[in-house]
């Protein structure tokens, strides 16, 4: 299991993510790409210290500059599913 692949199938999910600079945002995951560029909605973005909390809308989350993510169950769980539907769902089963 790629990490791209677990990302893009946790869209909708919440997702913790910790920047570098020790700065965490809390939200849902609406994209990545393949950069790991993040937009997140319905954030709450606490700083390194812990002391300060900023509600927002919608951020954008440069992936050079993510220390991790964390991500719930059901994402890994997603992701099985799926690659069990694209396995039995793939060429070369009969025909030409």
């Amino acid at each position: 299991m790629l990490p791209l692949t677990l990302l893009k199938s946790s869209t909708t999910l919440p997702l913790l993510v910790e920047l570098k600079s020790g700065t965490t945002y809390n939200g849902r995951l609406i994209s990545c790409d393949h950069y790991m560029n993040l937009n997140l909605r319905e954030v709450v973005c606490t700083s390194s210290d812990g002391s300060q909390f900023w509600k927002l809308n919608e951020c954008y989350i440069r992936g050079s500059s993510i220390k991790y993510l964390r991500l719930p169950e059901e994402a890994v769980e997603n992701v099985k599913e799926e690659e069990k539907r694209e396995s039995h769902g793939g060429r070369g089963y009969g025909g030409r």
